[in-house]
């Protein structure tokens, strides 16, 4: 091989190490509360790494069942810390790599001005029809509006006028939409700038539920995947914690 040959050969080769890795896309399963912020983290997260986070949104224990069934997600970002922990028992996801990226809260809250009192005593009242909560056996914040109901006595009362939604989206849905007058929601679903964008609400004191910890997990498909693992360590940047909390969780 000639000189000139053995100088070009070198010439490439620095060439492609000095070539940016190539950017790759990242399956997310994310919990519908965290739809807003997760745009934002998303859109942030290809600016700064190439790589891009490909959303689905939906109810947690919906994910669940998905995943076990083979789903391609490489990465959940749970509504609660128990569906991450169970991955990682039954071997779906990677071991350590849980941490949790958001604390949530519950909210009560009406479309409509006026309808939801600053103390939530128009659950009392029950002078409403239909009230919106998620499924509590899919969704954590509808097991925490549930356990919220419990607290105060008033489960019993107010059953015959709970529809449910599969996901906290779908109960946001009935809300914003009149079909349920009020209901319990994300309030990351209705919080903007500091203070509730709309309608009028009632921010449940966490003392009426179980802290809603929601997990972060990388899934065993995803172990070797560079750009899950930059999201998952995305997730903790402070930048990203900004924006968390932006939407009334604590990060």
């Amino acid at each position: 091989m000639s000189q000139l040959m053995l100088r070009w050969l070198s010439s490439l080769c620095a060439l492609l190490l000095l070539a940016p890795v190539q950017a790759d896309e990242v399956q997310v399963a994310v919990a519908a509360n965290f739809t807003a912020p997760m745009k934002l983290i998303a859109a942030d997260f290809e600016k700064d790494t190439g790589h891009k986070a490909v959303l689905t949104f939906g109810a947690t224990g919906r994910f669940y069942a998905q995943i076990t069934h083979g789903a391609p997600f490489d990465v959940l970002l749970a509504a609660d810390d128990d569906i991450p922990a169970k991955l990682e028992k039954e071997g779906a996801a990677v071991n350590d790599s849980r941490f949790t990226y958001a604390t949530g809260r519950l909210v009560l809250w009406s479309a409509q001005p006026g309808v939801v009192d600053a103390q939530g005593e128009v659950l009392r009242k029950g002078n409403f029809r239909k009230i919106a909560i998620a499924a509590p056996k899919l969704a954590p914040y509808g097991a925490a509006a549930v356990e919220t109901m419990n607290k105060l006595g008033l489960q019993a009362v107010l059953e015959p006028k709970v529809v449910q939604g599969e996901s906290i989206g779908q109960a946001f849905s009935f809300v914003s939409t009149g079909n349920a007058e009020l209901g319990f929601v994300a309030l990351s679903q209705v919080y903007e700038g500091g203070k509730i964008k709309s309608g009028s609400a009632w921010i449940v004191p966490a003392k009426l539920h179980d802290p809603i910890r929601q997990d972060a997990v990388l899934l065993a498909k995803a172990r070797d995947s560079k750009a899950a693992l930059q999201l998952m360590a995305f997730l903790k940047a402070e930048k990203t914690k900004a924006v968390i909390r932006s939407f009334g969780y604590q990060p």
